[in-house]
């Protein structure tokens, strides 16, 4: 099925849009604030999708810089994700927020002007600019719970998770490949009910494993931005339920995920 970039790179404004409506209301201090992902402010937050816009708008523009560049930042050991926040934890909130609404903007102009199909180096393996695109959506709606999670806030979810959803099914074998463990040769059925009632479905239909649930808590569970047991999703089957374990829709050594809450929601 042929990708519309321009019809994708909307959505990631309108998810982008979102997330900007909660970040405008921030004083000062409110960016310093503790988020559920360990040892990251708000302010981590912005400065992590702002940098990560401007490095893809790199690997679009200027492919040599950004291998070179890149390979710097992963040749140190560790999470480079953190380094990054580390890197600009002087920084004040209202200029990570002013520097993450700048690099947005430029990266959808840029992206929005490729075709959906072409190739693109990143960290770890390379994408098409459609993929970068649903990525840097993810991104957005994952790091955005954080921030709402922080003050308590609830968001409406929208058609949008579709993205998120359809990019945590595509990684199943990189969140077994991650955690160093080989990648099952069993297909997973995935059958979630999207905001709207409707039924959003991956893998064989007569698959034994299977994974089923609402959307929202699907793409909660592969972004790590909540433990399965915190959610209503059934997992059927072994490898389903192991998938569900290690589930991680993003690039990056493998994440710690989050500790049980509580009861589902």
């Amino acid at each position: 099925m042929a990708v519309d970039l321009v019809a994708l790179t909307g959505d990631l404004a309108a998810e982008s849009a979102e997330l900007y409506e909660v970040m405008s209301l921030l004083a000062e201090p409110d960016w310093a604030r503790e988020t559920p992902a360990a040892g990251w402010t708000v302010r981590d937050q912005a400065a992590h999708l702002a940098y990560f816009d401007d490095a893809a708008v790199l690997s679009a523009t200027d492919p040599r810089r950004f291998r070179t560049e890149a390979d710097t930042l992963i040749a140190v050991r560790g999470d480079f994700g953190e380094r990054v926040a580390q890197r600009f934890r002087d920084q004040p909130g209202l200029e990570a927020f002013a520097w993450f609404q700048r690099a947005r903007r430029q990266y959808v102009d840029v992206f929005s002007g490729l075709d959906a199909a072409t190739p693109l180096p990143w960290y770890g393996p390379g994408m098409s600019a459609a993929s970068s695109v649903t990525a840097r959506l993810m991104e957005t709606w994952a790091h955005g719970q954080d921030v709402v999670d922080t003050f308590g806030l609830v968001r409406r979810p929208t058609a949008r998770l579709r993205h998120v959803a359809h990019l945590g099914v595509r990684t199943f074998g990189w969140s077994f490949r991650v955690h160093d463990r080989p990648v099952p040769d069993v297909p997973v059925r995935v059958e979630l009910t999207g905001p709207d009632g409707e039924a959003w479905t991956w893998g064989p239909g007569d698959a034994t494993d299977r994974v089923t649930g609402s959307a929202e808590d699907f793409c909660l569970v592969v972004t790590q931005r909540r433990h399965r047991d915190d959610t209503r999703l059934t997992a059927t089957g072994a490898v389903a339920s192991e998938w569900l374990d290690l589930a991680q829709a993003y690039a990056g050594p493998p994440g710690a995920g989050r500790a049980p809450m509580g009861e589902p929601r």
